[in-house]
């Protein structure tokens, strides 16, 4: 299938939030913030893993008190994918935190406190070898900027971050990335073009508080989207109201969509009409759902009828075409003699479709250990 991204990515500086790098051409890293009370240890320790097991690179953990911060040591201690520790109001706590192993420091401008308090988390953090998100959000800009344009402006979230990576400049510290963001699509979209043209460290996306799982995926996914088709983007967070494993999730598929980064299957699929010889969306939805733990990037098309399917079949790694009363299968581009009841797809297609994701990384493992 013709996978090559026309994508130019930004040119940024590279950090590391612990094993993980993030800019100068790294991958874009994925991450969700956990919504347990961090002080429920095993809550929120079970939550971070089943993060990791749907591919989240980093996750960030909300450290509002100093027993947050007791709490966040043990959950550091109880797992391996690094953390960030987001801090607002006390910059005390972010001292703790970096003492007990935090990966990064999130810290916001517009509540953090003065330069002094900037300055000891910042020589902490270069203490502990650890980068500093600037956190810039436009519900919470700092009063005279607000004073200043009256509402959150994409100049007013651009002078907010550009105040804190002044001092960061200053205090001769170069390990962290920015973020800018925004409820509103245009007004964050505006928002990481200024920043964009102006540093070269990396770059945080997000649509903040974007909503509920459908609208907030949406609105994510326009949002993210016309910023990382220009090149602009090194880690992302889908924000939404609902189970942190569905933003790793979209977080992908946004990747995905745009060719950047693959991860599992990319299902190609028709919406379905009269012309459908099976069912084809519950056939998708429940191998959607039997095959979720497929790591292995691939695209299996799977169409209800001739008219467009042989077509979308030559460039999936497997694909199905709905036939009269059995359906034609393809594999790599080419038609099998073998086809598919169409009363009974499911069992026998994912029976292939993870022969083929297996056969599919086994090859990748063996290129990678010859270069």
């Amino acid at each position: 299938m013709y996978n090559e991204s026309p994508i130019i990515r930004r040119p940024s500086t590279r950090i590391y939030v612990g094993n993980v790098p993030i800019g100068d051409g790294a991958p874009i890293a994925v991450q969700s913030m956990t919504n347990t009370k961090t002080t429920d240890v095993a809550a929120t320790v079970a939550q971070i893993l089943a993060l990791e097991k749907v591919g989240a690179d980093i996750v960030r953990i909300s450290v509002p008190t100093m027993d947050d911060a007791e709490a966040f040591k043990i959950i550091k201690q109880s797992v391996n994918i690094p953390l960030i520790a987001d801090i607002h109001f006390d910059y005390r706590i972010a001292l703790k935190v970096a003492e007990y192993g935090a990966d990064c420091l999130r810290i916001n401008p517009g509540n953090i406190g003065n330069e002094a308090r900037i300055r000891s988390v910042v020589e902490c953090a270069r203490d502990k070898n650890i980068p500093i998100r600037i956190g810039v959000n436009g519900g919470s800009l700092e009063k005279d900027l607000m004073d200043k344009y009256r509402e959150p402006t994409p100049e007013a979230l651009f002078e907010s971050a550009m105040r804190h990576v002044d001092i960061l400049d200053r205090l001769n510290f170069d390990q962290f990335k920015v973020s800018v963001k925004a409820s509103d699509v245009f007004l964050a979209v505006a928002s990481y073009r200024l920043l964009a043209k102006q540093i070269r460290q990396p770059l945080h996306l997000g649509i903040t508080e974007a909503g509920g799982m459908r609208a907030g995926s949406v609105k994510s996914a326009v949002g993210l989207g016309m910023l990382l088709a220009e090149g602009i983007g090194d880690t992302l967070r889908i924000s939404l109201a609902a189970d942190p494993v569905e933003e790793i999730k979209v977080g992908f598929d946004i990747l995905k969509s745009l060719r950047i980064r693959s991860r599992g299957i990319n299902f190609i699929a028709c919406p379905s009409c009269s012309r459908q010889e099976f069912d084809v969306i519950s056939t998708v939805n429940e191998l959607e759902r039997r095959l979720e733990d497929i790591t292995t990037a691939m695209d299996v098309s799977i169409i209800g009828c001739v008219v467009n399917g042989p077509g979308e079949a030559l460039v999936a790694d497997i694909g199905l075409t709905g036939g009269h009363a059995k359906s034609g299968y393809y594999d790599d581009g080419v038609r099998q003699k073998e086809r598919f009841d169409n009363k009974s797809i499911v069992d026998g297609l994912e029976a292939k479709i993870r022969a083929k994701a297996s056969m599919m990384a086994n090859r990748i493992a063996i290129i990678d250990k010859t270069e």
